[in-house]
Order: C-alpha cells, then structure tokens, then sequence
C-alpha cells in the first residue's frame, strides 16, 4: 500500500479507506462518495476526476476507484491522479475481471458517503448530474434515485439491450411497471450497507436494491458522448446480466418453462387423440421421415432448452454454496 498526504491509496487491503488516511479532514464521512468501476479506461478517467473534483458539495465528497482487472495503464493513470488529486480518493485494484456490479459492490464496501453516486468511466454521465440524483434523494427523503435518459448515445445495439432488459424486470423483478433502471444511481449509505452483505458470485445490484427498499424515484438527466476510447461492454456482457437478473432474483422463468411444458403436452395429447381418430376413421394420412423428424426435433429441442434453464438455476446455487467469490481486492 502506498499513502499519499491527504488522499487514500488502498491496494489489497480490506480495512476500510478511511484507516489509512494521514488527513484529519479526510477522516470524517463526506456527504457524497463517488463510486467509478474502471475497466481498460486509460484515455477517459482522468478527465472524469478532475470534472468531479470541480465540483462543490456541502459537506465534501470523494472518489472511490475500483480497478475491475483493466489489462491497459488504467493503474498507472490513477496512480498519477492520486498524486496531484485535490479530493480524497480510495483506489481498489481486483485480482481479476469480476464485472461491472461485482466492481461496484466492492467500491459502495469502501465509500463513506451518507450517499453514493455511481458513474461509468466513460465520462458520459456529468458529475453534474450526479448532484442532481443527491439533491432529489435528500429532498425528497428517498434511499435510491435513478438517472433516465432523455437520449442515450450509446450504440443502438446497447440501447436496445437496456430496453429488453428493463421490459424483462418489469414482471422479473418487484417494480413499478416501466420503471428505468440505470446504473446511474444515487443511494443512501443504509441501502448500501445493506446489499454489501450479499455475497454471491452474480450480483444484480438493481435486484438487491429492490429487495432492500420501495422509496426509489427517478429522474431526467442528460448523458454525454464517450470523449475517448470505445465501449467495453459486449453482448456476452449483456446476457450475463440479463441472466443475473432474470435468475438470481426471481422464479419466473421456471414458471414460464412449467406453461410452456403444460401447453406442449396438451397439443400433444390432442394430437394424439386425433391420430387415434383418423385410425379408428381409417383416414389417416401416411406420415413420413420428414414430419417424424420435424417433430422429434422440436420437442428435443425444447427438452434442452428447459434442462439448460433448470441447469442454469443448479449451477448458480452450486456456484454460491461452494463460496465462488465475488471479488478478490
């Protein structure tokens, strides 16, 4: 661990940041932390610490970095902002890539904040902004608020990831239905104190935070182009979410796969029943190779489909009970 007057570097260390800090200012709890997961953004973080070191809060704010395995000189910017940082800041390196929640689990564990601001290292959510998410959530006596988006400048493919994956969770998870969850948040410190305690392998913040509290709002911000650099977050990315969502927080897609084997073996019974029919008739068909395959293929590949979900739910619980972990600092 290296310490810097004033600021907290905290590499490898699970002590809070706070206990290694030389500043006496530094040691009281900000009114707002915030949490920036970083994943290969060399050419963009420092341009979004120095946006939020120019801003003003009552009652002082912080940085909490959390360094998710980035594999470019994410490390070695950092460790040039630290030196020359004029707000504290607490910089977390992961052993490995864990993922973007994973990542932001681990930051909420080290900021001190009475709220926490998450943003994506990109630049593209103004610090301004974020102010606006603590100012509604102090006002309006709420323990989460979520950025919506007017216009997302995100590729189109991402944008319409986002809009499955909110559609989804409308009946997946326990939420006003169309309400826009984001990874641009506000939360208070005892929301976070309470989803830090989740241990699993497959965090889906969004889904803890709905277990946790009802007082959530929302509102509008506006959302930059990237200034540098391309996004990192891929398709695999993607369905990897969509599966902690859908799967770690609810039981409806077995539901779903119970319908679906209840509607398949009642076509199946009236099928036969009408085979049964047309032989009694002495009028049915002369069925071939082809239409025997076409079926067996499409109850086949149901049966997969359902095992694969089913297996899904398994491995997940195997994962957990063998105390896969969630991050490693």
């Amino acid at each position: 661990m290296e310490e810097i007057p004033g600021r907290v570097m905290n590499q490898g260390v699970l002590a809070p940041p706070a206990a290694f800090s030389t500043n006496a200012a530094a040691m009281a709890a900000p009114a707002l932390s915030f949490v920036i997961p970083l994943y290969n953004c060399a050419p963009t973080i420092a341009a979004v610490v120095r946006d939020i070191e120019g801003i003003m809060i009552d009652g002082g704010h912080e940085i909490v970095l959390v360094n998710d395995g980035s594999t470019d000189t994410t490390a070695a910017v950092v460790r040039d902002l630290l030196r020359t940082a004029r707000v504290p800041v607490s910089y977390i390196e992961h052993a490995r890539n864990f993922g973007e929640h994973n990542a932001v689990l681990t930051g909420w564990r080290h900021a001190r904040g009475a709220h926490v601001v998450n943003l994506d290292d990109d630049g593209q959510n103004p610090p301004a902004e974020a102010v606006r998410l603590w100012q509604h959530a102090r006002t309006a006596g709420l323990d989460v608020v979520f950025g919506h988006y007017a216009e997302k400048q995100h590729s189109w493919w991402r944008n319409a990831g986002s809009w499955l994956t909110n559609r989804m969770t409308d009946w997946a998870l326990d939420k006003p239905a169309g309400f826009y969850l984001s990874s641009f948040r506000c939360v208070s410190a005892f929301v976070t104190g309470q989803v830090t305690g989740y241990a699993g392998p497959y965090p889906y913040i969004d889904g803890l935070l709905l277990q946790v509290t009802q007082r959530i709002g929302s509102i509008e911000v506006r959302h930059v182009a990237r200034q540098a650099g391309t996004s990192t977050y891929t398709l695999r990315r993607l369905i990897r979410l969509w599966l902690s969502a859908w799967i770690n927080f609810s039981v409806y897609p077995l539901r779903v796969a119970t319908v679906l084997g209840l509607i398949l073996a009642l076509a199946g019974l009236l099928a036969f029943g009408g085979v049964i029919y047309l032989w009694l008739t002495d009028r049915g068909p002369a069925f071939g190779w082809g239409s025997n395959t076409a079926a067996l293929l499409v109850f086949s590949g149901v049966h997969l489909l359902l095992l694969g979900l089913i297996g899904e739910y398994v491995g997940r619980m195997f994962l957990a009970v063998n105390q896969r972990p969630q991050s490693v600092v």
